[in-house]
């Protein structure tokens, strides 16, 4: 019975690991604003999103200039943009502008739609870089207080506020699924008559949970593809590069799991053998007396 006990509470520990995980990293990297801005920041630092965003830039430029009666050299633009998306300041506003967007869709604080009600963002603090603006300057262009630009083809997916739940619920779950977990664990470990074994095992669930993760990751990128599918011109190269360094990410906290999970199996290993030493010791016999004279 305590061996049956024992297993359940095992497996109810390795499914709370398996959503524990997910939950905690997804609130953490997505949900939460910092954490998203961090990754849009690390993600601003890659060559070819650089590129991409150097390139829409230059579009919105030109059509700046030419409203205003301007007919501005590609490359002048090019060579502003490029300089822009290659300097220090880039990663930092390229993160600030992802926050907005990340308001419009968890919050609805930043209204952050067309006529059409299509997701955009606003790129105007970025043409407002000193590189820029020594360029516009030049023609007597100036930029406007916003330039949206838009994200996705249609409204039909995506809306202002569409996961503000996660905003509100998501720090509870995270919080309740660790709690959780951390309760089954050391039920688990009251109940067993082998505690050093039993680390060993929660060591491999938890292993098992971080390869599953990884594999999870591959089977689901045809799904993330669909997605990408929804976005537009350059802004689909800099969705690819955000979702690599999304899944690069997740990445690092599969292997930390991987990590505590052989962590546990030789801490297990070792209570086992230290344990077994033990009772062997208790159990040596003691030497018979010499007989009398």
């Amino acid at each position: 019975m305590r061996f049956v006990a024992t297993l359940l509470l095992w497996l109810v520990t390795t499914v709370a690991v398996a959503v524990a995980v997910p939950v905690c990293w997804a609130q953490h990297t997505l949900v939460d604003r910092g954490g998203y801005v961090a990754l849009a920041t690390t993600a601003a630092k890659n060559h070819e999103l650089q590129k991409a965003t150097a390139s829409e830039l230059g579009i919105q430029v030109n059509r700046l200039a030419t409203s205003a009666g301007y007919d501005l050299s590609t490359g002048t633009v090019s060579k502003a943009a490029g300089i822009y998306t290659s300097s220090s300041a880039f990663p930092g506003q390229f993160g600030a502008a992802n926050g907005y967007a990340h308001d419009w869709l968890f919050t609805d604080t930043m209204a952050h739609s067309d006529s059409s009600g299509r997701w955009t963002i606003d790129l105007s603090p970025m043409l407002s870089d000193r590189s820029f603006k020594a360029t516009l300057a030049a023609f007597g262009v100036r930029v406007p207080s916003k330039i949206e630009v838009p994200i996705t083809d249609s409204a039909q997916s995506l809306r202002p506020g569409q996961f503000r739940a996660a905003t509100t619920w998501g720090p509870w779950a995270r919080v309740g699924i660790c709690v959780l977990t951390g309760v089954f664990a050391l039920l688990t470990l009251a109940v067993t008559r082998s505690r050093g074994k039993t680390v060993a095992a929660l060591g491999i669930s938890t292993m098992i949970v971080g390869a599953a993760g990884w594999a999870g990751i591959e089977a689901g990128r045809r799904y993330i593809n669909d997605g990408l599918n929804r976005t537009t011109g350059n802004v689909r190269q800099v969705a690819d590069v955000m979702v690599d360094t999304a899944i690069a990410n997740a990445h690092q906290w599969l292997n930390i799991t991987l990590a505590i999970g052989g962590g546990l199996v030789v801490l297990g290993v070792l209570l086992t053998l230290l344990g077994n030493l033990g009772r062997r010791v208790v159990r040596k016999p003691k030497p018979a007396a010499a007989p009398a004279a």
